[in-house]
């Protein structure tokens, strides 16, 4: 592997490993605070709704991150592939980081901000929850896919 290949995996594993943390960070964090406003301002200043709203501007910048990672992904782990230096373990990781990724970025996020544009009262909606409920699940499966695949390459980069 050459000096400047190193460099690039060394670059690839850091962004993997930054969104992986953004993602946990805005899931665990921002949440639990942004959704008990009450708890740290002392009187209920914002409603669950716009506590919503708030969460959702988090999420949608999350998930311009998140599209650049997957154009990543795809690049490097297409060249890798190409050279036959990918495992099965690495291929469905890859394949779960652009599947989630790309339902997290390109389905979930624009689903729930066109459901926010109809109003309060479409957010309280089965659909609404149904679909939240599926990007939680989403996220998840996404970080723990994100995580394989960091640490495959971690693996590789170390041989």
């Amino acid at each position: 592997m050459n000096r400047y290949f190193k460099m690039a995996t060394m670059v690839y594993l850091i962004f993997l490993s930054a969104t992986l943390g953004m993602m946990l960070y805005a899931g665990i964090v921002v949440t639990s605070v942004t959704f008990h406003t009450q708890a740290w301002l002392g009187a209920e200043v914002l409603t669950r709704f716009q506590e919503g709203q708030i969460m959702t501007e988090n999420f949608l910048r999350l998930s311009y991150v998140v599209t650049v990672m997957l154009v990543a992904v795809v690049l490097y782990e297409g060249y890798k592939f190409k050279k036959f230096e990918r495992d099965t373990l690495t291929q469905v990781a890859t394949f779960f980081v652009l599947a989630t990724g790309l339902l997290f970025s390109q389905y979930y996020i624009p689903d729930i901000i066109a459901m926010q544009a109809q109003g309060e009262a479409m957010t309280n909606s089965m659909a609404f929850v149904n679909t939240h409920k599926g990007s939680e699940i989403n996220s998840k499966i996404f970080a723990v896919a994100l995580l394989v695949l960091i640490v495959q390459n971690m693996r590789r980069a170390c041989k």
